[in-house]
């Protein structure tokens, strides 16, 4: 393994006492050594002029908005904090974001996807994402501990920004849970890998759901984001406040698109936090959602699986093994 600069490792040093997250320790990086690259010189030894030439050069390619914006983030980073460049990276652009409404799925269409999932362990943790609104990472990382039954909360935890928060766990995605616990019988991970100390990896969903995408006919262009999506759409058309909404996600601004909206985004006062507000938020929702429709019925295939296994209908593990 080569020998780490000392310029790359006084980077990493800075990213590390900042707390950020591995994975954008690895963007950054991966940004940085691009743009060294791309000039076969030292990025320390480029200057403003140099940033400018490689975003247009990278426009020019196609990159996306938020591909451009990653690396923005990553030479900003470089500047302002490595080197001490203070004013850098004010003089660094963002891409503006388009204005794109998001591809949101009906009830009838999750429950077509949901059941063209062929592995149960894909599908549970595919309708988990769905009925909670999770993020792929998120869902990926649930541990058996983290679904607490008694309050009827899921916790996530290190999500995005390494936050943690409680999400809704209604009875029938309980259910659904207990019924594949009984099946699978996982140790750690609620959804494990290939063995059970290490969780099934995120890229292991996006490859379901491609396939299950293509299996159930479905037109529009779904990734398992579209369940978080469809999820916070879900629960706008049925009545749930947009603050509400904002506590379950964990995100400062979103309003989907209803049948009778048509923006794409709303801005909406900070959602309140702390002082069990996560909680508060989740109780009314607990007993009946949007969401819950698509939940029964997925629950009906699930437990046609385990039928079909030998261990009945939507049998229920023992509470102390499945309520933390």
């Amino acid at each position: 393994m080569a020998e780490l600069s000392p310029l790359r490792r006084r980077m990493i040093e800075d990213m590390t006492v900042r707390n950020l997250s591995p994975a954008t320790q690895r963007s950054y990086i991966s940004a940085v050594l691009k743009f060294s690259r791309y000039f076969g010189r030292s990025p320390d030894k480029l200057e403003l002029e140099d940033v400018r030439s490689f975003q247009v050069h990278l426009v020019s390619t196609g990159i996306s908005w938020a591909g451009l914006n990653q690396i923005v983030c990553a030479l900003r980073f470089f500047y302002g904090v490595t080197l001490g460049e203070a004013e850098i990276p004010e003089r660094i652009p963002y891409a503006r974001e388009p204005r794109k409404l998001p591809v949101v799925l009906s009830a009838d269409e999750v429950v077509q996807f949901l059941q063209a999932v062929s592995s149960l362990k894909s599908r549970v943790a595919l309708t988990t994402a769905y009925a909670a609104g999770l993020r792929a990472s998120e869902v990926a990382g649930l541990r058996i501990a983290d679904v607490d039954s008694a309050r009827g909360v899921i916790l996530v935890r290190h999500g995005k920004g390494a936050k943690d928060r409680n999400v809704m766990l209604s009875p029938q995605l309980l259910g659904i849970l207990r019924t594949y616990w009984r099946l699978a019988r996982p140790q750690t991970f609620l959804f494990p890998g290939r063995d059970d100390d290490h969780s099934i990896d995120p890229t292991v969903l996006h490859a379901a759901c491609r396939s299950a995408v293509k299996a159930a006919g479905l037109t529009k262009r779904v990734t398992l984001h579209t369940l978080r999506h469809s999820f916070a759409t879900h629960l706008l058309e049925n009545g749930t406040d947009i603050r509400i909404i904002q506590v379950l996600l964990e995100t400062a601004s979103y309003c989907p698109r209803t049948l009778d909206r048509g923006q794409g985004s709303l801005s909406v006062s900070p959602a309140p936090r702390g002082g069990g507000c996560d909680q508060a938020a989740i109780e009314p929702l607990r007993r009946g959602s949007g969401c819950h429709r698509a939940s029964r019925r997925i629950a009906c295939s699930i437990a046609g699986v385990d039928a079909a296994g030998g261990g009945g209908a939507f049998g229920i593990a023992p509470r102390a093994t499945f309520s933390p």
